[in-house]
């Protein structure tokens, strides 16, 4: 392979990528929880879950239809198998992005076993007919499937398998309330605390057979921004660090070392975080100012920005949403080390210029 073409790299470049993002899902695999006792945090789900799955199984019967809402990485996945896993069924996995047509849904649910779990990640982004079919199946089990075109189409009733559909979202209010009420479980996952992450953190270290001080989980688990899997990664990440620049332990030292290389601080903002409050702050003086110029100003896509940066910025205080544009927050100022202008209220009267 010639490496001087440009073609030839970026592929490489992506085989590369693919082999890494394989490898951290595997390992992430591992470390999810098998069952409702291994699993850390969410206690009121929990406990409300585990009743509805006991239920269902001294009555002999399939669950009810589960929906799963809150922010990526704080366990949905893991709940919907840990759902098949105590009903001792086996699991389909799918995402509404895939589902485009109604034909692809009634491909799906025409394949299912009695009893079968069907989880469905970012319901919320089903096409409206593959929506409107899944209505019927989860309350008949039954599809009907049109067969032809024009006066001459038919609709053939397809009668379904009894299943349970594991819906997740991160976005529960873009749900139609026809689908949301079709649910028999509904649960939101919240944020975890600190202490939390630190007993996701010790029971993570010893599946990966790493050494870790309670002051090293405790550094890690706050810079985590209240999510396991980001909590996790970290690790993985310290674990590196420590192997490579130190004897393996992970100390509070080792850990606040290894979270600066990865430009992740103590606050646990990453590079996105602070080019987003560096930007609003240097070039607009805390704002207010406009959701795009924002994002073209830290050479992000829009929706990059307000769905990954953002909630965790809004919710630490740093950053506020405003009816003329987002605004930097005191806390901004002084976590950046930086002093606001003189004549600042919260922003540089901007909004105006660069909108909302």
């Amino acid at each position: 392979m010639n490496w001087d073409d440009t073609t030839d790299e970026t592929a490489a470049e992506r085989l590369v990528g693919s082999v890494a993002d394989r490898e951290d899902q595997a390992v992430e695999a591992a470390l999810r929880p098998k069952d409702l006792g291994e699993f850390i945090g969410q206690e009121k789900v929990r406990e409300q879950l585990d009743l509805v799955l006991r239920a269902a199984r001294a009555r002999g019967a399939t669950a009810d239809h589960v929906l799963l809402s809150g922010a990526p990485g704080l366990g949905k996945t893991t709940l919907s198998m840990i759902i098949a896993a105590e009903m001792g069924a086996p699991i389909r996995i799918t995402s509404g992005p895939a589902i485009q047509h109604a034909g692809d849904l009634a491909a799906i649910l025409s394949s299912l076993q009695e009893g079968e779990v069907l989880f469905l990640d970012e319901i919320h982004r089903m096409s409206r007919p593959a929506e409107e079919m899944l209505y019927m199946a989860m309350e008949d089990f039954r599809v009907d499937v049109i067969v032809g075109k024009g006066p001459g189409a038919t609709a053939i009733p397809l009668e379904l398998p009894p299943f349970t559909l594991v819906g997740a979202t991160t976005r529960a209010g873009l749900l139609p309330p026809p689908l949301r009420d079709r649910f028999g479980f509904t649960a939101h996952m919240e944020f975890y605390e600190p202490a939390e992450l630190e007993r996701v953190i010790h029971r993570s270290a010893n599946l990966l057979d790493v050494e870790i001080d309670p002051a090293g989980a405790a550094e890690i688990a706050g810079r985590s921004r209240g999510t396991p899997r980001i909590a996790n990664r970290l690790l993985r990440r310290v674990r590196d660090y420590a192997q490579v620049k130190a004897d393996g332990f992970i100390t509070r030292d080792i850990a606040g070392a290894a979270l600066k290389v990865y430009e992740v601080d103590g606050r646990g903002l990453d590079r996105l975080d602070r080019g987003v409050l560096e930007a609003l702050l240097k070039l607009f003086g805390g704002g207010p100012v406009g959701l795009s110029t924002l994002a073209v100003a830290v050479g992000e896509e829009r929706e990059t920005v307000e769905e990954v940066a953002e909630p965790f910025l809004v919710r630490e205080g740093l950053l506020a949403r405003t009816p003329r544009g987002r605004v930097a927050t005191p806390a901004a100022w002084a976590h950046l080390g930086l002093t606001p202008p003189r004549s600042s209220t919260g922003g540089n009267g901007q909004g105006d210029l660069f909108g909302a």
